[in-house]
């Protein structure tokens, strides 16, 4: 009989230098430590943004409305890789590239349940003109696609239903202008160690 390997995440300090590994079935609890993510926008060809419900099964912020897709990287694989990975499993999305734009964004978030979220979460941009959308039902319980203007609106009034971290990636995200589509593309040198291609 065959076992399936744990899924893995990998730990980081502060310098985003990878120090380890823990399953991720493990990771996520009130002392949840540092560990290497990512968070995508898939923009479509009118630069609207798709925006995604978590499953309710979720172990954190079940139900919630967030960014595209969020994510973990296998241990040694590109993040790029992965959020190209992740969104081709969660939402049906065959996309051809996944761009750093916020490669430093780090965040801790703690659920009412005191669960916590504690990530060094580089986000990705990813243009996808096909706008077609399969997400699987024990990741994504809805989606939509939004104007970035109406995320941004809605953040900034304090009437925004996303996720905690969306929110602050979403105030640091303005400041790259008004079009998600012509957002500048970081340098790849400026994600963190763990994070950086080989």
């Amino acid at each position: 009989m065959r076992t399936t390997s744990p899924e893995l995440v990998v730990l980081v300090d502060d310098d985003g230098v990878a120090v380890g590994t823990q399953e991720k079935a493990t990771v996520h609890h009130e002392d949840t430590p540092l560990h290497l993510a990512f968070s995508s926008y898939v923009v479509d060809a009118d630069g609207r943004v798709l925006v995604t419900r978590r499953a309710w099964e979720k172990i954190t912020w079940p139900g919630v409305w967030t960014n595209s897709c969020c994510g973990h990287p296998a241990p040694g694989e590109p993040l790029d890789r992965a959020v190209l990975r992740r969104l081709a499993h969660e939402l049906g999305i065959d996309a051809d590239a996944a761009d750093p734009v916020l490669p430093r964004f780090r965040y801790r978030a703690v659920m009412d349940n005191g669960v916590v979220e504690h990530e060094i979460c580089p986000v990705f941009l990813v243009r996808y003109d096909a706008a077609v959308v399969d997400p699987r039902p024990d990741e994504v319980a809805e989606h939509r696609w939004q104007t970035w203007t109406e995320i941004v609106d809605d953040v900034a009034s304090g009437t925004s239903e996303l996720s905690p971290w969306c929110q602050d990636q979403v105030r640091q995200l303005q400041q790259l202008g008004p079009d998600p589509r012509s957002w500048p593309v970081s340098d790849a040198a400026l994600l963190p160690p763990a994070a950086r291609p080989l």
